[in-house]
């Protein structure tokens, strides 16, 4: 009953055990999302006041006037200030995109997750423990490195003759539930960012909304004629950032969950071989594996 509970028994994500080890990863990571922020800001900026702000883009070649009929950057520009904070967001958004879908795809290995589980399972169900050490190598990323980390262990504890069945197994799903521990992290990085701008960037958003309103009407509240050119102004900066703000939000929630699933995916893929490795080791070695001095 003892070996039945521990190869049942589901693998916990111990994320403590992988704070001594990633310590330096993590400060890596830290560096790349500080730098990105800044140089998205900075460029965003630029963008803004040399790009969207060029008088060619209104009337009488000054970025005062009225943007040109149909001419999209000016009525941007007169989005205000609060318009390169939102494009700082959507150019963070793209980058931690692009970040990581790049470690993700690192994570996965040169061939498919499907292929390589069900390698690893083939080469299980003939004992063949070095062959699949080998698809191991051959397959790299996060899910491989786990994997093989269980099956060293699945040798060693072949090996090892002072220790009970059950122990052995414990020692096996360990192993693997440390290896995970240490894995996940790396694929999880950033996504905090992707998920923070998905509701930062609405807030910002209406915070534009409300600026461009308060000017529309305090327009509109001129003695004598209303000032329908500062009216329709504040109409339009509150118009632009409610869709930057909402464009950049819809794009993050987009990204976070796409990633998050393919995080699960690989994590189920670990949990899949993780068991086959612990359900293989039961199977093929008997009750007593030890031997009393």
């Amino acid at each position: 009953m003892e070996q039945k509970n521990a190869m049942n028994k589901p693998a916990a994500r111990p994320a403590a055990a992988a704070a001594p080890k990633g310590e330096s990863k993590g400060g890596g990571s830290s560096s790349f999302a500080v730098i990105a922020i800044l140089v998205a800001f900075v460029v965003s900026v630029l963008i803004y006041i040399f790009i969207l702000g060029d008088g060619s883009h209104f009337q009488g070649g000054s970025n005062e006037n009225n943007p040109l009929s149909g001419d999209y950057f000016g009525v941007v520009y007169k989005g205000g200030p609060v318009v390169p904070v939102l494009m700082t967001m959507f150019l963070c958004v793209f980058i931690f995109s692009i970040e990581r879908a790049l470690t993700i795809g690192r994570a996965k290995g040169s061939k498919s997750i499907e292929t390589f589980v069900r390698t690893i399972r083939q080469k299980l169900n003939v004992n063949d423990i070095t062959g699949a050490i080998a698809a191991c190598d051959q397959q790299k990323g996060s899910v491989a490195n786990v994997v093989r980390a269980g099956l060293m262990k699945y040798q060693e504890m072949s090996r090892e003759r002072n220790m009970e069945k059950d122990q052995k197994i414990l020692a096996i799903q360990k192993e693997i539930e440390e290896s995970t521990a240490l894995e996940l992290p790396m694929l999880e990085k950033n996504l905090v960012i992707i998920s923070t701008l998905a509701s930062v960037a609405t807030l910002t958003g209406l915070i534009g909304t409300v600026l461009g309103m308060i000017k529309a009407f305090s327009a509109l509240a001129q003695g004598g004629a209303p000032d329908a050119v500062g009216l329709a102004n504040g109409i339009s900066e509150a118009l632009i950032n409610t869709a930057l703000g909402i464009g950049t939000s819809a794009l993050a929630i987009v990204a976070y969950n796409f990633f998050t699933s393919k995080i699960d995916e690989l994590t189920y893929s670990i949990d899949e071989a993780g068991f086959s490795i612990i359900q293989t080791y039961a199977a093929q070695h008997g009750e007593t594996d030890h031997h009393v001095a």
